[in-house]
């Protein structure tokens, strides 16, 4: 069953006049524009594509794989706004088009936002929202604590960043336990600190615990015989200053060190930490 807004491996049905005509089965003739490459198929052969609804209401084909399909989240730029609406690039020839009703905020020509794309039920068009609530998982968050999680930073507060937690639930980082550089649509990993009593969930970058503490103790060995067997930094070092080198919070440093030091692997003074002899 073809799935408009999403990538589809179909059969080609036929090739005529540089088109090649891939089989929709109940939808019909999909058409796609072939690029050169494409056009060394044969047909019957499959080929993996992106079907939308162009300008002209049409159903195509594409070989080209947008940013972001029916079902994710992504940020993406403004690249022309109209009365009715703003228009994002995504990666195909035709812009993703944001109703003037799906923005939280008025959208300007080349600002970014995160968005939620979606199949419109009125238009069967290809849409976006930056109303990204509407379009979260309204089920209990199931997560356990520590389980690792896929984030994409949408938003920044007093509190923390705010991130879609596996592309259905919202989170929540505070500021005090962030030690890295972070970004509106940055993509990265991070576990589940806590479900709250009232369903929100708050969310870290680093595993804690000593499950975490072997991996980033040979981490630290290596960058400490990398800088010639010694750095200047110590458990009283700034968090800011630990993370810089070693890319971990201090309080998963210090248990670090310590494991280290118990395994006489390391000397630490008031100068810094050395490997041992």
């Amino acid at each position: 069953m073809v799935q408009i807004g999403k990538m589809n491996r179909l059969p080609i049905k036929e090739k005529r006049n540089n088109i090649i005509y891939l089989d929709g089965g109940k939808l019909g003739d999909i058409p796609l524009h072939a690029s050169q490459s494409a056009m060394k198929h044969q047909s019957s052969d499959e080929i993996e594509v992106f079907i939308y609804v162009d300008k002209e209401q049409q159903l195509v084909a594409t070989i080209q794989k947008p940013y972001a399909t029916v079902g994710e989240f992504a940020q993406l730029r403004v690249i022309g706004t109209s009365p009715a609406g703003a228009f994002m690039g995504w990666g195909l020839k035709d812009d993703l088009f944001v109703p003037k009703s799906e923005q939280l905020s008025n959208m300007r020509k080349d600002s970014s936002h995160v968005v939620y794309v979606f199949l419109s039920e009125k238009t069967k068009r290809i849409t976006a929202s930056s109303k990204l609530s509407k379009f979260l998982d309204r089920q209990a968050p199931e997560y356990r604590e520590e389980e690792e999680v896929e984030l994409l930073i949408y938003s920044k507060t007093d509190l923390g960043y705010s991130a879609v937690v596996n592309n259905s639930h919202t989170g929540m980082i505070y500021e005090n336990e962030i030690f890295q550089k972070l970004a509106l649509g940055q993509r990265l990993q991070g576990y589940v600190k806590k479900i709250r009593d009232d369903e929100k969930i708050d969310l870290r970058l680093q595993q804690t615990g000593y499950q975490r503490v072997d991996d980033v103790s040979q981490s630290i060995l290596d960058t400490i015989k990398n800088s010639g067997n010694m750095v200047s930094v110590t458990d009283k070092s700034p968090p800011e200053e630990i993370y810089a080198l070693f890319g971990v919070s201090k309080k998963v440093f210090k248990k670090a060190i310590g494991a280290l030091y118990k395994k006489r692997l390391i000397v630490i003074d008031s100068s810094g930490i050395k490997l041992a002899e």
